[in-house]
């Protein structure tokens, strides 16, 4: 499989993406979590890009994207999602989302909803509580880095950390720069449910851990029941980042979405 990355300045903001698949094939834009990178998605990327062209972008402050200060919002993330859709000449495109960039892909779906196709969110939520706590974790990370959630995070990330792609995504979360994560975390913090309820028409399908505590079912439960016709489905056994230790199933779940939008 041969893979195209290519950086995109985006507003002064240099923005790292990669895109495969046939030019004219339907576009399918992958939106990754917060301290991780669009390798998450490397496994739906190998099985689809056949099919599609999909595009991963890194999250400004992650991965290779430039890193930039201050405060993120859902509503500026959302815009650097359509800003890389216009570099790119993407009219309209499906969007998957995982995590934070499942509420990205809510965001962008609630503010341009003619940028979207169809939606699958994957372990995500309206919002992400609580405030109180959020803050806590952003001043401890720019006071001392990424490093001091790894203990906590990872848990709460997968279950089974032995594994290989749980390595990954403890390398991922260390590399990410300080910046970068309290930023994207300040975005989840000031998220609200009103921000984008009864905003969204776009057919959704949701994909949810078993045993995700990031976004628990009642929160999984609220998302679908705020957007008309959502589909809600369970992943057995599933944590919170699933696109690695429980890929076929996100592959599988991603499929028949894309299959039932046609």
């Amino acid at each position: 499989m041969k893979w195209n990355p290519m950086f995109l300045d985006i507003d002064g903001t240099l923005m790292h993406c990669v895109v495969d698949g046939p030019e004219r094939a339907p576009p399918l834009l992958l939106l990754h979590s917060i301290g991780t990178s669009l390798h998450i998605w490397e496994p739906q990327a190998q099985q689809l890009a056949g099919q599609f062209r999909v595009i991963r972008p890194d999250m400004r402050g992650h991965g290779l994207s430039g890193i930039t200060g201050g405060d993120y919002s859902m509503a500026g993330l959302a815009r650097d999602a359509a800003a890389i859709l216009d570099a790119l000449g993407i009219a309209s495109v499906h969007v998957g989302g995982s995590s934070i960039g499942g509420r990205i892909a809510q965001q962008l779906a609630a503010d341009s909803p003619e940028r979207v196709r169809s939606l699958f969110l994957l372990n995500t939520a309206l919002e992400f509580p609580s405030v109180a706590q959020w803050q806590v974790r952003i001043d401890d990370v720019r006071r001392t880095g990424t490093e001091v959630l790894v203990e906590a995070v990872m848990p709460r990330w997968v279950i089974d950390t032995t594994l290989p792609s749980s390595r990954g995504l403890r390398h991922m979360l260390l590399t990410t720069h300080r910046d970068g994560y309290a930023g994207a975390a300040c975005a989840l913090r000031d998220a609200t449910a009103a921000d984008v309820a009864g905003r969204i028409r776009a057919p959704c399908t949701i994909l949810a851990g078993e045993h995700d505590p990031a976004a628990p079912a009642a929160a999984v439960q609220a998302l679908r029941d705020a957007i008309p016709g959502a589909v809600l489905h369970s992943i057995p056994g599933g944590g919170h980042i699933t696109t690695l230790e429980f890929a076929a199933a996100v592959t599988d779940g991603l499929r028949v979405h894309l299959a039932r939008i046609g």
